[in-house]
C-alpha cells in the first residue's frame, strides 16, 4: 500500500504533516516520529524540514516547494515527498483545512 500512495502523490494537490508527526529539529535536519505505527523517519535536510512543517500554510506542495526550498534543494525535497506520503508523515489536506500537530509535550516519555 505505501508504493501505491507515494504514486499517488501529485505535486499539484494540498498536503499537510500528518497530526500524529512530530519533529524533532537535528544538526542534518529532522527525525520525523509517527505516534501511531511508532515509526522513525529522517528528513536528511533542514529544507525538508521546512517544507515538510510548511505544507499546510500553502495551497500545493508545488508552492510549498518555490516557496520554503532553496533552489539548490529544490529537487531533492520533491523527490522526497512521494516516501514522505507513504511512510505518512504527510497526508492528503481535507477541505476542511490543516489539522492540529501532535506536540512532544503531548507525548511526554516515561521513565523508569
Amino acid at each position: 500500500m505505501a508504493a501505491k500512495q507515494a504514486a499517488g502523490f501529485r505535486p499539484g494537490a494540498a498536503y499537510e504533516k500528518h497530526p500524529r508527526v512530530a519533529i524533532r529539529h537535528e544538526a542534518f535536519g529532522g527525525l520525523a516520529y509517527h505516534y501511531d505505527h511508532r515509526r522513525l523517519v529522517f528528513l536528511k535536510s533542514a529544507a525538508l524540514v521546512d517544507v515538510v512543517e510548511s505544507l499546510a500554510e500553502f495551497p500545493t506542495a508545488a508552492a510549498t516547494l518555490s516557496a520554503r526550498a532553496p533552489e539548490a534543494q529544490a529537487r531533492a525535497c520533491a523527490a522526497a515527498l512521494p516516501a514522505l506520503l507513504a511512510a505518512d508523515v504527510i497526508r492528503v489536506r481535507s477541505a476542511d483545512g490543516p489539522a492540529a500537530s501532535v506536540r512532544e509535550e503531548d507525548f511526554p516519555c516515561q521513565r523508569p
